[in-house]
């Protein structure tokens, strides 16, 4: 029974953790679809974990700390948008110069603002966070382990934008070959003169596709700083958007392949998590950094040619210039 309650933990943990990863996937997959490379989900996360936390420590509001988080990733996501797509510079160096700025400019801007070392205030007061959302009779079928324990801990106990990551993968599965935008938006990330030929705009549709990665990754920065932890802290995206990246690419730029690869690395890193002091038989304590390593460890191996070969679209990171 304790083994079984284990991993029923497990499970729920995974899902919390996979939640950053899974928006964070999305967003690099409406982006790179249409040809832009997202190497930004960085810093678009953590600019908007910043953002969220420092509106919502200010207001009182999770909401507006949402609003604000989005506002800012999508911000951050025309400024690449701008220098890639309008005037054509490198897409992997304009999102590496995002990421750069924003990992220094707000603990900079939390010491200037807050005077608390680089960090924002704890969010403990009532509305300042996304809390968790029990189920009916939840506490109740706690007492049953099956399936009263399952109900109670993956299906209740976690925050809204939990089961919005959820919903939003048929719903972009649904847009992304179901809709007449999601078919323009694949053409261009193939074959965008064609698109141009058709009389459609590629900036137009690569602009759209950054302005929707911008808005999940913003949704993903303030669930770190907001749901998943009750504050900003530096560098608290611990390269989660590089891990959301590697997922995509695992998953082949598809939905739900990508909702495979999220749930795996982040049951790889729940289970980092419980390994941590943990002796194990023949085996002793694991160092920690080891265990810490273990999902980046994963990453590369998968990454190495365990998953076949991704082939990504075939106008990616190739800047278009529309002939005269």
């Amino acid at each position: 029974m304790e083994t079984y309650t284990l991993i029923v933990l497990l499970l729920a943990a995974t899902l919390r953790v996979a939640t950053p990863l899974l928006l964070a996937a999305l967003a690099g997959m409406f982006s790179e679809r249409s040809g832009v490379i997202d190497l930004g989900l960085e810093g678009k996360m953590l600019g908007a974990a910043f953002a969220a936390a420092a509106v919502s420590a200010v207001t009182g509001s999770a909401w507006a700390g949402l609003a604000a988080g989005v506002l800012t990733s999508v911000a951050l996501a025309l400024l690449i948008g701008f220098a890639c797509i309008t005037h054509r510079g490198n897409q992997v160096v304009a999102a590496m110069a995002v990421n750069i700025m924003v990992a220094g400019l707000g603990p900079s801007l939390a010491l200037a603002w807050f005077h608390l070392g680089g960090q924002t205030p704890q969010l403990d007061a009532p509305g300042q966070r996304f809390v968790e959302i029990v189920w009916p009779w939840a506490e109740r079928a706690r007492e049953t382990p099956f399936p009263g324990l399952l109900y109670a801990e993956l299906l209740s106990g976690h925050s809204l934008v939990v089961y919005l990551a959820a919903a939003l993968v048929p719903a972009g599965a649904w847009v992304l070959y179901r809709t007449r935008f999601g078919l323009r938006l694949r053409a261009v990330g193939e074959n965008p003169a064609a698109v141009d030929t058709a009389g459609i705009s590629v900036n137009g549709l690569r602009y759209q596709a950054v302005l929707i990665s911008g808005m999940l990754c913003g949704v993903a920065g303030t669930y770190l700083s907001t749901a998943a932890s009750s504050g900003f802290v530096r560098d608290m995206t611990a390269g989660k958007g590089y891990l959301a990246l590697a997922a995509l690419i695992f998953g082949k730029w598809r939905p739900y392949p990508t909702l495979g690869a999220c749930l795996l690395f982040a049951f790889t890193d729940a289970l980092a998590t419980r390994l941590q002091g943990v002796a194990l038989p023949l085996v002793g304590v694991i160092p920690v950094q080891f265990i810490l390593a273990l999902p980046y460890v994963l990453t590369v191996l998968l990454l190495a040619g365990f998953v076949g070969k991704a082939v990504a679209p075939k106008a990616i990171g190739v800047p278009y210039a529309k002939e005269q």
